[in-house]
C-alpha cells in the first residue's frame, strides 16, 4: 500500500497542525469580533446545483460522485455520462451558502452575516499553490444591496490579514458592470461578455498579444479585437478614463464611493485602488470584485465579490449577496516559510517519568495544565534524545519526575 497522500492533498505535522490552527482560530476571532456567525455546510452538493452554479472554470475541476448500485447499473445502461453521477464535492463555500439560505432564511437575521471556514476541493493539476483539498476563510452579507457591505467585508478582511501577520498588501477593486461597459464600447455582442471575460482574466499570464490571439482564436471580428486590446492598453486606466466609455455610471460611482470609504479607514495600514484588468473566473459574480494582493510576495491572498443572483436560482427571487474569502493555503504556507512564532499561544511543557509511575506523573501534569499544555512522557534510556526532540518540537521545558521538582527550561 502507498505511505504518501494523494496527488493534491497534504499530512501535516503536528508543528504545521498548530500553526494552521492558530491562524484559523485568528481569522474565526477576527471575523466573529466584527459580528460575523459561523455556520457550516455538507462537502458533498446535488450535481445538478453544482452544474448551474455558474462556477466559470471550476466547473471543469468538479469532483463527481458515481451513482450507487442498481441507479449506477441504469446509468451506465443508458450510456449518457451525465446520468453517472447525483452528487459531488464543493468547489468553493458560495453555492453551499446560496443554497444554505435559500433553505434556512425564515430562522435567519436579515442582512445575515455569516462565516464559513472549511475544506473545498477542486481536480486541480497539482503544483506548488494549487492543490486538490484546501481550506477557505469566507465571510459574507446576504440580504443587502447597500454599498456598504462591500466596505464592511474589505474592512473585516483587512483586520484578519493583519491579525495574523500579513502586512504591506493591497485591496484591487473592479466591478463587472463596469467591465461589460468596456467590452460593449469594443463592439463585442452583450452575450459574448463572458466569453471575452475568461480571456481577458489572463492578461498577467499571457499579455495583451496572448489576449489577442485567443479572442481572435474565438472568431471575434479583428477590428473589435483590436478596439479593445487597445482600449485596454491605456494608462493609466482611471475610474474618470472608464466613464468615458460607459452609459451607466452607476457602477463608477459605486467603485468610486467604496474607494473613498475604505481609505478612510484603512490609516495608511494598506493600499485599495481601481483595476480595470480584475476579471475573478466565476461566471456568477454580478458587480463589485475585488482581491488583495500580497506587495511582498506578488500574489493574490484574497478575493470575492458580489453574486446577487445565486440564491434566486434556488427561490425564484433576486438576494442581493457579496462575499470575500481569503486563500488560507497560500497564507499558511507564506507563514510556515517565515518560520511564524504563534503569538498568545500556551507554552509546552513534559513530564518525563518512570513507566510505573503513571498516576504521580498525571497528578503532577494537572498542576501546571492551568499555565501550560502538558505532554506526558515515559523516562527513555536515552533522555537527551529526547530533549533534543522536544526542544525541535518547540517545548518550553520539561520535568524530569524522579529526579527534580524544578522545570528544566530547553534551548
Amino acid at each position: 500500500m502507498k505511505v504518501n497522500s494523494v496527488k493534491g492533498t497534504n499530512d501535516y505535522l503536528p508543528k504545521e497542525t498548530a500553526l494552521r490552527d492558530y491562524l484559523q482560530g485568528k481569522i474565526l476571532e477576527t471575523y466573529r469580533s466584527c459580528g460575523f456567525e459561523r455556520i457550516t455546510t455538507p462537502i458533498l452538493e446535488d450535481i445538478e446545483n453544482l452544474d448551474k452554479s455558474e462556477g466559470g472554470e471550476n466547473l471543469n475541476l468538479l469532483f463527481k460522485i458515481l451513482k450507487r448500485g442498481d441507479k449506477l447499473q441504469e446509468a451506465i445502461e443508458k450510456g449518457n455520462p451525465k446520468e453517472l453521477s447525483d452528487m459531488g464535492l464543493r468547489y468553493d463555500l458560495t453555492l453551499p451558502l446560496s443554497r444554505y439560505y435559500a433553505c434556512n432564511r425564515n430562522n435567519l437575521s436579515t442582512p445575515f452575516k455569516v462565516i464559513q471556514i472549511d475544506r473545498v476541493f477542486r481536480a486541480e493539476r497539482p503544483q506548488k499553490g494549487r492543490l486538490r483539498e484546501f481550506v477557505q476563510c469566507d465571510i459574507d452579507i446576504l440580504g443587502s444591496s447597500s454599498t456598504n457591505c462591500e466596505v464592511e467585508l474589505i474592512d473585516t478582511t483587512a483586520k484578519a490579514l493583519l491579525n495574523i501577520g500579513i502586512e504591506n498588501f493591497k485591496i484591487r477593486i473592479n466591478d463587472r458592470r463596469i467591465l461589460k461597459n468596456l467590452i460593449s464600447a469594443a463592439g463585442f455582442a452583450a452575450e459574448d461578455a463572458d466569453s471575452v471575460c475568461i480571456t481577458f482574466d489572463k492578461m498577467d499570464k499571457i499579455g495583451a498579444d496572448g489576449v489577442r490571439k485567443e479572442l481572435l482564436d474565438k472568431n471575434f471580428a479583428a477590428e473589435t479585437v483590436e478596439k479593445f486590446v487597445s482600449m485596454m492598453g491605456i494608462t493609466p486606466f482611471t475610474l474618470e478614463e472608464a466613464r468615458k466609455y460607459c452609459e451607466d455610471t452607476a457602477a463608477i460611482d459605486s467603485v468610486a464611493s467604496i474607494i473613498d470609504t475604505v481609505r478612510q479607514l484603512s490609516g495608511d495600514r494598506y493600499q485599495i485602488e481601481y483595476d480595470r484588468s480584475l476579471v475573478r473566473g466565476q461566471g456568477y459574480y454580478t458587480g463589485t470584485i475585488f482581491e488583495v494582493e500580497s506587495l511582498d510576495f506578488g500574489s493574490s491572498i484574497a478575493g470575492g465579490g458580489r453574486y446577487d443572483n445565486m440564491i434566486g436560482k434556488f427561490i425564484g427571487e433576486s438576494v442581493p449577496a457579496v462575499g470575500f474569502s481569503i486563500g488560507f493555503e497560500r497564507i499558511a504556507s507564506i507563514l510556515m516559510d517565515k518560520q511564524a512564532k504563534l503569538e498568545g499561544t500556551r507554552p509546552r511543557l513534559a513530564v518525563i517519568y518512570p513507566a510505573d509511575d503513571v498516576v504521580a506523573a498525571i497528578k503532577k501534569a494537572d498542576e501546571y495544565r492551568d499555565e501550560y499544555d502538558v505532554t506526558l512522557y515515559e523516562k527513555p534510556k536515552k533522555i537527551g534524545k529526547l530533549f533534543g526532540k522536544l526542544e525541535e518540537s518547540g517545548y518550553y521545558g520539561c520535568l524530569i519526575l524522579d529526579e527534580s521538582a524544578e522545570i528544566k527550561v530547553l534551548g
